[in-house]
């Protein structure tokens, strides 16, 4: 860290406090003394989504969190679940260290929460997700919820589905 006074690339840190989603440091340059303050910020890695058709486009949280809020209006679910689903997402993806996701994995990331959550709001997702073109599909989904725990691997559910469309 260069001292901004006299340009030192020395400095010893004085007194280091959390602050938000930062570190706010006080360093004092060995050189003139000086004292200056400088903030660290974790750096998180771009998620690219890679879309059905194959193109990507970055990720984007306010667009998650649209869609899971349909599914959950007028539902007795508290607003801090779908910030809690759209965490949950983020950090799936950064602890597998990968900045390419598919949609479909994506979703089916969601739809295991959402599961949990709210079985209604699950369907909801579900009929947008899944694409449901007539009633049979809704009745399937909903069997569906009767058979299977509730708490599946949500990595079970993408592997899955990302095997099927490949073979």
């Amino acid at each position: 860290m260069n001292c901004p006074y006299c340009g030192w690339e020395e400095s010893k840190v004085v007194d280091s406090r959390p602050k938000e989603d930062t570190i706010k440091r006080r360093r004092e340059c060995i050189k003139c003394g000086s004292r200056f303050t400088t903030f660290e910020i974790v750096e998180k890695p771009q998620l690219m989504v890679e879309k059905k058709g194959g193109t990507l486009e970055s990720f984007d949280r306010d667009k998650l969190m649209k869609g899971v809020y349909t599914a959950m209006k007028k539902r007795p679910v508290p607003i801090d679940r779908i910030n809690s689903i759209a965490d949950y997402v983020e950090s799936y993806f950064a602890n597998e260290q990968r900045n390419v996701a598919r949609s479909k994995e994506i979703g089916a990331l969601v739809m295991s929460r959402l599961r949990e959550i709210d079985p209604i709001a699950y369907i909801r997702f579900a009929s947008v997700y899944e694409d449901f073109t007539d009633v049979d599909s809704f009745v399937a989904i909903i069997s569906e919820l009767g058979h299977k725990p509730a708490g599946e691997d949500p990595e079970n559910i993408i592997k899955t589905k990302g095997d099927e469309e490949n073979e």
